[in-house]
C-alpha cells in the first residue's frame, strides 16, 4: 500500500529542495567539458596566533566582558543607591529594582526583532550600545547631588535606566550569535569552545565588578556621602570601552544580513491558527489533530511541526517565573538583610553589596564540580537524574535557601531593639552634671512613670517604655540634685526614642528633651552625634567636605552616618584652638553619642556611649542561603536550558532564548507586585516565596512526570522526508552517481 501511494505522488513532499537538475545530476559526457574559471578564493580572516580561532572574536569576548562588567556593577549598588541617595523605603527601592531587571529580560525581543528584520547584528549592537551608554551617563549624572534636587535626581535616573535596559536587553541576543557567525563550518569544535570562553567572560564581568562598585561606593567619599557617582561613573567607562573595543574589530567580522525574524513568524503562525480555528467552529467543519493544524492554509507544513515542539517546551515554561522570582532577589531583598549585619570577617569587612560576588565565583566554581563529579557519581549509582528532575531539584534547594533566610530575618529582629507602639515612647536619661540626680518622671495626674538615681557621666542601662495617654503628652520631670529641686515639662510624641539630658546650670541643674534615632541604621553604616559641654562652638571633621557644626554649652548636633571603622584621631576646630579627638571603633549599625568635656590636666576628650548597640550577626551567616541558591541556579538555569534546547528544532532556537529571557521578566514582575502590595514583615514575605516555588515545583515534577522527550534524531525532519495527511512517512532518496 505504502510503496503504491508513492509511486502514485511521487511529487508530494514538501521539503524538496528546489534545486535544478545540473545540481542533481551531473551529465555523462566523452567530449571535454571547457573549464569554468576558477572562483576567487575567499578572504579568510586573521586567526589569533595562528590557531583556527578568528581574530575578530578576542573583540567580541572583551566587548562583553566590560559590558557585564557595566551591567552588574551598576546593579550592585542600585538597591543602596534607591534606598539612601534617592530617599525611598525598602518596598519602593525593591520594586524599581525588579521593575528595571524586568525590562532588561523584555527588551531583548526587540533586540532581536532589530538585528533579524533590519539592520543585522552588528550594526544592531553598535546603535544600542550608544544608547546604553547615554543611559550610564544619565544614570551618572542623577546621581551628583549638587545637579538639582531629589526630582530631578529621580528623573535622571528612570530616564538613564529605561535606555540601559533597551541597551542590554537590546545586545544580549546579538552578541553571543555574532561571535559563532565568526567561525567557518568547519571549526564547529573552535565555535563550541568560543561559547565556553564567552561564558566566562560573563562570569568574570559579573564576579570583579560585583566586588569592586561596592568599594567604589563605600570607600570613596565625594560630596561629603557615599560616592555613588563614582559607583556608576566607573560601569558607564567600561560601557564605553565596550562599545570602543567592539568598533575597532569592525573590517574583521563577517556580517550577515538580516534573514528575517522567526519570532514573528512563530507569532503569526499561532495567532493565524487560533483566529482560524474560531471562524471555522462550526460543529459542520471537521476537526483537526492539533490546534496548530489550522495554520496549514497559510504557512508551510515544516514551520507548523516546528511549532508544534516549541509549544510543548513552552508548556514546561509557565512555572519557570516562580524560580526566577526568587533567585533576582540577591541584589534587592537580599542585600537589605546584609544591611542589618556584621561584616567583619575578621582577615576582611565586607559591604552589605559586596556579597553578591558569591553568586558569580559559586557559579564557576559549581559547573564543573556538578559536571565532572556530582552528576558522574549520580549516574554511576543507577539513579536516572534527568533534566527535568534536575530542575525540580533546583527549585526545591531555592525554596531552601529562602527557609534559611527567613530564619536569619527572624534572628536579626530578634536582636533589634523593640520599636514602641501606638502611644508609647522609650526614654533613657543621660547626666552631665557633675554628682548624682535623682529623676522622677511624671505624666498626667501626677502619676509616677520612672524614678531613677544616675550617677555623674552615667546613663540608664536600658531605654524604659513608658505609655501615654494620647498620641502627644507633657511630661513633668523632677530632679533632686544635692539639696535642690527643679521642675520641667518637656513634650514627647507616641513611637519615637527620646533622650533626657540632664547638665549644670551655674550651681544648679537643668535636662532638656532630645528625640534620639528612631532605628537601628539599616544601610550598615554608624549613627553618630556629639553634645558640646564648650562655651565655644565645635566643627568636627570626619574625612567629609562639611564638618559637624556643634553649638556651645550643651548643644546638640543633628545625627551624621559614618563608615565602620576606627577613628583613633578626629581633628576638631574651635575659634581659637584646634585638638583631636578619638572616637575610637565605630561599629556596623550602631547609634553612637560623644560628649565634649574638658577634663582637668587631660584636655579635651570625648565621652562615648553607644545608644543602639551595633549589629551582632555576622554577615558570614549568609553563606548557607548563597550556596543553596546558587547549587539551585546550576541544577534548573544551565540544566534547563540544555535540556529546552536539545528538545526544540534547530529553526526554534531563537524564540526559545527570547521565551526563556520572559520567564525571567515575569519572575521579576512577581516580585514587584508582592513587594508593593502584600505588606507582609521581611521574613514572613521570605516564607511566602518558598511556598510559592515549592507549591509550583509540585506542579512542574506533575508536569514533567507526563512529559515524553523527544528524541534528538527525532526532532529534525531530513529534508527528503515526506508527509502524507498528517503522517510523517520516511522514504529514502537513492542518489545516483553518474
Amino acid at each position: 500500500m505504502l510503496e503504491e501511494r508513492e509511486r502514485k505522488e511521487p511529487v508530494m513532499n514538501p521539503f524538496q529542495k528546489n534545486e535544478s537538475k545540473e545540481t542533481l545530476f551531473s551529465p555523462v559526457s566523452t567530449e571535454e567539458v571547457p573549464p569554468r574559471p576558477p572562483s576567487p578564493p575567499k578572504k579568510s580572516s586573521p586567526k589569533i596566533c595562528g590557531s583556527s580561532y578568528p581574530l575578530s572574536i578576542a573583540f567580541i569576548v572583551v566587548n562583553e566582558f566590560c559590558e557585564r562588567f557595566s551591567y552588574y556593577g551598576m546593579k550592585a549598588v542600585l538597591t543602596l543607591y534607591f534606598l539612601y541617595f534617592l530617599h525611598w523605603n525598602e518596598d519602593t527601592s525593591t520594586s524599581v529594582y525588579h521593575a528595571f531587571s524586568s525590562l532588561c529580560y523584555f527588551t531583548p525581543i526587540l533586540g532581536a526583532i532589530i538585528a533579524d528584520s533590519w539592520l543585522g547584528k552588528f550594526k544592531t549592537i553598535i546603535y544600542l550600545s550608544l544608547v546604553y551608554v547615554l543611559g550610564h551617563v544619565l544614570k551618572s549624572l542623577g546621581a551628583i547631588p549638587i545637579l538639582g534636587g531629589n526630582v530631578v535626581h529621580t528623573i535622571l535616573s528612570l530616564v538613564g535606566l529605561s535606555l540601559i535596559a533597551l541597551g542590554t536587553g537590546g545586545i544580549k541576543p546579538c552578541v553571543a550569535a555574532f561571535g559563532g557567525d565568526q567561525f567557518e563550518e568547519e571549526h564547529a569544535e573552535e565555535r563550541t569552545r568560543y561559547f565556553s570562553v564567552f561564558y566566562l567572560s560573563i562570569n568574570a564581568g559579573s564576579l570583579i565588578s560585583t566586588f569592586i562598585t561596592p568599594m567604589l561606593r563605600g570607600d570613596v567619599q565625594c560630596f561629603g556621602d557615599d560616592c555613588y557617582a563614582l559607583a556608576f561613573g566607573v560601569p558607564g567607562l567600561l560601557m564605553v570601552i565596550a562599545l570602543v573595543v567592539f568598533a575597532m574589530g569592525s573590517k574583521m567580522y563577517k556580517k550577515p544580513p538580516p534573514e528575517g525574524n522567526i519570532v514573528a513568524q512563530v507569532m503569526k503562525c499561532i495567532w493565524f491558527a487560533i483566529s482560524n480555528r474560531f471562524k471555522n467552529r462550526s460543529g459542520d467543519i471537521p476537526k483537526r489533530q492539533h490546534w496548530l493544524d489550522w495554520a496549514s492554509e497559510k504557512y508551510p507544513k515544516r514551520l507548523i511541526m516546528d511549532v508544534k515542539a516549541l509549544t510543548r517546551i513552552l508548556f514546561l515554561y509557565i512555572p519557570l517565573p516562580m524560580f526566577w522570582a526568587l533567585l533576582d532577589q540577591q541584589g534587592s531583598r537580599w542585600t537589605l538583610q546584609a544591611t542589618k549585619m556584621n561584616g567583619n570577617l575578621g582577615f576582611f569587612v565586607l559591604q552589605p553589596d559586596q556579597m553578591q560576588v558569591l553568586n558569580p565565583f559559586l557559579v564557576l566554581v559549581c559547573i564543573p564540580l556538578f559536571d565532572l563529579v556530582i552528576y558522574p557519581l549520580i549516574s554511576k549509582c543507577g539513579i536516572n537524574f534527568s533534566s527535568l528532575r534536575k530542575m525540580a531539584v533546583g527549585m526545591i534547594l531555592a525554596c531552601l535557601a529562602f527557609a534559611v533566610a527567613a530564619a536569619i530575618e527572624i534572628k536579626i529582629n530578634g536582636m533589634a531593639p523593640l520599636q514602641p507602639g501606638s502611644q508609647e515612647i522609650y526614654l533613657q536619661i543621660l547626666n552631665l552634671a557633675d554628682d548624682e540626680v535623682k529623676v522622677t518622671v511624671l505624666g498626667n495626674g501626677n502619676h509616677s512613670l520612672l524614678i531613677e538615681s544616675i550617677k555623674s557621666f552615667q546613663k540608664t542601662t536600658n531605654y524604659s517604655k513608658l505609655h501615654l495617654k494620647t498620641k502627644s503628652q507633657d511630661f513633668h520631670v523632677h530632679l533632686k540634685y544635692h539639696n535642690l529641686s527643679v521642675h520641667t515639662e518637656h513634650s514627647v510624641e507616641e513611637k519615637n526614642w527620646y533622650s533626657l539630658i540632664i547638665h549644670e546650670n551655674g550651681k544648679s541643674v537643668s535636662s532638656m528633651m532630645v528625640k534620639d534615632i528612631e532605628n537601628k541604621t539599616t544601610n550598615g553604616m554608624t549613627a553618630i552625634r556629639f553634645i558640646n559641654t564648650l562655651r565655644t562652638d565645635v566643627n568636627i571633621f570626619l574625612g567629609t567636605d562639611t564638618p559637624i557644626s556643634v553649638g556651645e554649652d550643651y548643644g546638640v548636633s543633628p545625627y551624621r552616618t559614618v563608615h565602620r571603622g576606627e577613628y583613633p584621631e578626629v581633628h576638631c576646630k574651635t575659634e581659637d584652638k584646634d585638638f583631636s579627638l578619638n572616637l575610637g571603633l565605630l561599629d556596623f549599625g550602631a547609634s553612637y553619642l560623644f560628649v565634649i568635656i574638658n577634663i582637668t590636666n587631660q584636655g579635651l576628650q570625648a565621652w562615648k556611649t553607644e545608644d543602639i548597640p551595633a549589629n551582632k550577626m555576622s554577615i558570614a551567616w549568609q553563606l548557607p542561603q548563597y550556596i543553596l541558591v546558587t547549587v539551585a541556579e546550576v541544577m534548573f538555569s544551565v540544566t534547563g536550558l540544555e535540556f529546552s534546547y536539545s528538545q526544540a528544532p534547530s529553526s526554534m532556537k531563537s524564540v526559545l532564548q527570547a521565551a526563556w529571557l520572559l520567564t525571567v521578566a515575569v519572575g521579576n514582575i512577581i516580585v514587584l507586585v508582592v513587594a508593593q502590595f502584600s505588606g507582609l514583615v521581611q521574613w514572613a514575605e521570605f516564607i511566602l516565596f518558598s511556598c510559592l516555588l515549592l507549591v509550583v515545583c509540585l506542579i512542574f515534577s506533575i508536569m514533567g512526570y507526563y512529559y515524553v522527550p523527544v528524541k534528538s534524531e527525532n526532532i529534525h525532519q531530513p529534508a527528503d522526508k515526506q508527509i502524507l495527511q498528517g503522517e510523517v512517512i520516511n522514504l529514502e532518496t537513492k542518489n545516483t552517481k553518474l
